[in-house]
């Protein structure tokens, strides 16, 4: 049974950056059907960033140009690049299967964006 879990979190202020990390742990991951999502208070989950079941990459409209997904396989680790963070990005982030019966969901990162 994999295992996700998110680090990286933290406090920035608008503009700045910040690089999440979801590490798989418990057997070799491909993340492929795999992404980050995430939820502001009082607001539904989102998936921003994900890779298909073929590896390409696709976002949100809101963090297109902004936020890249990448993985490092030797790693088993997925990450997710953050510039340009704006305050409406002010959010639990989460990384977990596209694929609703496969998600479980962690813990997840906070990451807030002060103005």
């Amino acid at each position: 049974q994999v295992q996700l879990v998110e680090s990286g979190g933290g406090l920035v202020q608008a503009g700045g950056s910040l690089r999440l990390s979801c590490l798989a742990s418990g057997s070799i991951f491909s993340f492929y059907n795999t992404g980050w999502y995430r939820q502001a208070p009082g607001k539904q989950r989102e998936l921003v960033a994900h890779f298909s079941d073929s590896g390409t990459t696709d976002y949100a409209d809101s963090v297109k140009g902004r936020f890249a997904i990448s993985r490092d396989n030797a790693k088993n680790t997925m990450y997710l690049q953050m510039n340009s963070l704006k305050p409406e990005d002010t959010a639990v982030y989460y990384c977990n299967s596209i694929i609703p019966l496969r998600q479980t969901w962690g813990r997840g990162t906070q990451v807030t964006v002060s103005s």
